[in-house]
């Protein structure tokens, strides 16, 4: 079932449930979802985003409210940041299990090696090999990181 199906089941039992919070949250994110597909549109093409952009975008969702949460904490805020807390919780849902600091550079080391990159010159293509293999896993900003102490790493 793809992930947009899910979505939209889910937004079905939220309703039947009288979830607010999730079926609100689900909306959000199908909202945004419209928005991109819409976006996306060309005189020829009316295809929808696929599942990778899909994750993209709930990534960018639970960045946002992290973000968001930081604000509240910092201004005293704790209601508002813990509902902030909860849309993270209900989006990470959908998205595949998070990789530890472990995992991430495997993943890295694993695509530098197979693509034989050398130098930070090279992250560029690297970063965009992570970003197609392990959409939504992973935080990609940490990965980065990763991938540039790799390749700035003495050989």
């Amino acid at each position: 079932m793809s992930l947009r199906q899910q979505l939209n089941d889910s937004m079905k039992e939220a309703m039947k449930a009288k979830d607010a919070k999730r079926l609100a949250t689900v909306r959000l994110v199908l909202a945004a979802l419209k928005d991109r597909d819409i976006a996306a549109r060309t005189e020829d093409s009316r295809e929808l985003l696929g599942d990778d952009e899909i994750l993209g975008l709930m990534a960018k969702m639970i960045k946002q409210r992290e973000e968001s949460a930081i604000a509240f904490d910092a201004g005293n805020r704790p209601e508002l940041a813990a509902g902030e807390r909860e849309e993270i919780a209900i989006i990470r849902a959908f998205m595949p299990a998070q990789m530890d600091e472990a995992g991430v550079k495997a993943a890295a080391q694993g695509v530098i090696a197979e693509l034989g990159a050398t130098s930070i010159k090279d992250m560029g293509k690297v970063m965009a090999a992570m970003k197609e293999r392990y959409a939504g896993q992973m935080d990609f900003a940490r990965a980065s990181a990763i991938v540039k102490e790799t390749l700035s790493a003495p050989k």
